[in-house]
């Protein structure tokens, strides 16, 4: 049998910041959170756990992505706006266009827009920091696959943040253009 409230003690602490990061609203968080160990529940019903921090924390990123998707369909459906969840500005570097609440929740929504799978593999990588190797074996996915996601992602976040790109053609203020 196995020991929940173990599991929920050992490997929780991980899977709150997994979910956290990603979702950045503490009510919503703790929902997904919840989602996350039920999820982790049917899981083991049906199958042996080889690896309970693979299992969850791509069930963290996998649910978390399925929260940001619902909120931003609801908040694209809703005439008011939802309250915007605040965001630490030391997480996100300020941009020329927009500050940093503004960039965070705009890489949220992109996140939200990906394909699951593209969405999957980059916040495995780019936010949890697995390596490939430790991405595919989690997803049952080749190393390659992993790399052909993990560029599809980044290209299609890159041209949905087009917007949000400093300006690199902009001329440094006080400097004399030669004659």
């Amino acid at each position: 049998m196995t020991d929940w409230s173990r599991i929920v003690q050992e490997h929780g602490p991980a899977v709150w910041s997994t979910v956290y990061r990603l979702i950045d609203h503490d009510a919503d968080a703790a929902d997904c959170f919840q989602d996350v160990f039920i999820s982790a529940l049917e899981v083991s019903r049906k199958e042996t756990v080889r690896s309970w921090p693979a299992l969850l924390k791509r069930l963290a990123i996998s649910r978390s992505l399925d929260w940001l998707r619902r909120r931003y369909r609801m908040s694209d459906r809703m005439t008011v706006p939802l309250e915007s969840p605040t965001i630490d500005d030391r997480t996100v570097a300020r941009s020329g266009t927009a500050d940093g609440r503004e960039l965070a929740e705009e890489i949220r929504r992109a996140l939200a827009e990906l394909d699951a799978r593209q969405a999957q593999v980059f916040c495995l990588a780019c936010v949890d920091g697995l390596a490939y190797a430790e991405i595919a074996d989690q997803l049952c996915i080749t190393v390659n696959h992993v790399g052909v996601l993990l560029n599809r992602a980044r290209s299609n976040l890159r041209e949905r943040l087009q917007d949000f790109r400093p300006d690199t053609t902009a001329k440094p203020p006080n400097q004399e253009v030669p004659s």
